[in-house]
């Protein structure tokens, strides 16, 4: 197992409660049928949420993101991401965490409508698990 595979899976057992959140608010879209990996390697970089089929990858930012150090490196995973043929769209943890619905909107706006025809997102349910494009 390479040391990509192995940072990953850490992530996943170790995700915060804005990424867990973000799981949850992918659920209609994950019941009907799309498949998004967590924390899943990609070249030199381990993403937060990705649809392959739809190259669409969700990063869910955290406070480090918005040093220099950490915009100077998202810049250059991004554009690494774009090379692929990816987006990236990217919430905050105060966006998942304090607005879900506009959250939930971004996602019904980006993926379609989910087959649950849900007006509002998913609620957490005691359940683990529970932007910008550039």
């Amino acid at each position: 197992m390479d040391d990509q595979t192995t940072f990953a899976r850490k992530l996943r057992r170790d995700q915060t409660l804005a990424e867990r959140r973000f799981w949850v608010l992918l659920e209609p879209w994950r019941d009907a049928g799309w498949h998004f990996r967590r924390q899943a390697p990609i070249g030199p970089f381990v993403v937060d949420f990705v649809c392959k089929r739809q190259k669409l990858i969700f990063e869910i930012d955290g406070d480090s993101h918005y040093s220099d150090e950490g915009v100077a490196r998202d810049s250059v995973r991004t554009a690494y991401l774009r090379r692929l043929g990816y987006s990236v769209l990217r919430f905050t943890n105060e966006d998942v965490l304090g607005s879900d619905d506009g959250v939930f909107e971004v996602l019904r706006g980006v993926l379609g409508e989910p087959d649950a025809g849900l007006s509002s997102p998913p609620p957490t349910r005691g359940r683990p698990g529970g932007g910008s494009f550039s």
